[in-house]
């Protein structure tokens, strides 16, 4: 499996079945501890640690256990997984049945977003041909008692199912929701079995770890941000495209590698994350400053950032599933502040009160559609106050004074 794409872990060379052949060498103990011990984490956004993950699952007694491929790339601005799909598909297919040999699972899914419908066909195809050579089926790879099969399903657009637990009802063909947690995957997911849910970029990185070893991935990145991350490039910027870089890099180093110096903004982490102005581009992306799914667009000069937060705001009034009452009526009174702000007839004591009721949002959202919302809204206030003024009011200055 020969990458032609360069970057240091994830498109780095790497031979078919070389991860998998590792880990069937080893005991499922020291499979899981290998993932433990990269400091591996979620690259779907929320970097949760993966081994944690694994071994919950792992630990979780029943008799029937689950692995499934979180493809539902969603997030606006987000298209490195589609790379993977398209591209290292077998990278992805190899981590999943890693992950079904550590945690003892005999099933896996492939959860496709409905929008890559298409890739379906070549993906059969790729599913088959292991079939046929022994990597997928019964005895994977020759090793006793190991069967393993993985099966597609997909979505029909829905941006709530990329969250774990609405894309498992999905699965169950319930309405793509949320569920309350705990109970959590790792020990009732789906059809009530313990279930592991990981991004594609997620088993990806996976196959390489165990091919490579733990040291060798632990080299790249920062102390608390192992390895690397593949960027979604898009917006106002020369050379546009999906970059694997390491953790630690910071925008501005970004933004010259894709020849944007100009950018005056940069929406890190899609419409769920946060924008970073001009005078904050030493910052770094990785997990103990910016983290991110993947998504980074960029705004060069003369974009209207008001006009920004309207679209995020309205991308999440479309997409909330509507179940609880922060996010579904909470959505709406922000547009209609973003609104007057444009107008310039918010005042600043109504503006306070949004600023509570994001705050409200963030802590009573059920899922992390409701409790990201703000990101993008006050992040972009924030950064570009002359591009607004509040209308002074006496309970602002009563209030704050």
């Amino acid at each position: 499996m020969t990458a032609e794409r360069k970057g240091p872990v994830i498109f780095s060379p790497i031979g078919a079945n070389d991860g998998l052949k590792r880990a069937l060498e080893l005991k499922r103990p020291d499979v899981l501890e290998m993932v433990r011990d990269s400091n591996l984490k979620g690259r779907g956004g929320a970097g949760f640690p993966t081994g944690v993950k694994w071994n919950l699952a792992a630990t979780s007694v029943s008799d029937k256990k689950f692995v499934v491929c979180n493809a539902d790339e969603g997030e606006p601005g987000t298209f490195k997984d589609r790379i993977i799909l398209k591209e290292y598909p077998r990278l992805m297919f190899e981590g999943m049945i890693i992950g079904a040999y550590a945690i003892g699972a005999e099933k896996g899914f492939l959860y496709l977003r409905g929008e890559y419908k298409s890739f379906e066909p070549e993906l059969n195809n790729i599913l088959n041909k292991m079939r046929n050579e022994g990597t997928l089926g019964k005895n994977v790879c020759g090793k006793k008692g190991f069967n393993f099969d993985i099966e597609l399903r997909h979505g029909v657009g829905a941006y709530i199912c990329g969250e774990e637990t609405a894309l498992i009802e999905s699965m169950e063909g319930n309405r793509g929701e949320s569920r309350n947690r705990p109970p959590f995957p790792v020990n009732t997911g789906y059809e009530g079995h313990p279930t592991i849910v990981n991004n594609v970029e997620t088993f990806a990185a996976i196959t390489h770890i165990i091919a490579k070893g733990t040291n060798w991935f632990k080299a790249f990145g920062t102390e608390n941000s192992a390895g690397s991350k593949l960027l979604s490039i898009s917006g106002d910027c020369e050379n546009p495209g999906v970059y694997e870089v390491e953790f630690g890099i910071t925008i501005k180093e970004i933004l010259d590698m894709v020849n944007a110096q100009q950018a005056i903004a940069v929406q890190v982490g899609g419409a769920s994350g946060s924008c970073v102005a001009k005078k904050d581009f030493d910052r770094r992306i990785c997990y103990e400053d910016l983290s991110t799914g993947g998504s980074f667009i960029v705004f060069g000069p003369g974009r209207n950032m008001l006009d920004v937060a309207q679209n995020f705001l309205e991308f999440f009034e479309d997409e909330s599933c509507g179940q609880c009452t922060p996010c579904r009526e909470g959505i709406p009174v922000l547009l209609e502040c973003l609104e007057e702000i444009k107008n310039g007839t918010c005042s600043e004591s109504y503006f306070y009160d949004i600023r509570s009721l994001c705050e409200t949002m963030r802590i009573a959202s059920k899922c992390g559609l409701g409790q990201s919302v703000p990101n993008a809204f006050l992040s972009i206030l924030d950064n570009f106050k002359s591009d607004y003024a509040l209308v002074p009011d006496a309970a602002a200055e009563e209030l704050y004074r």
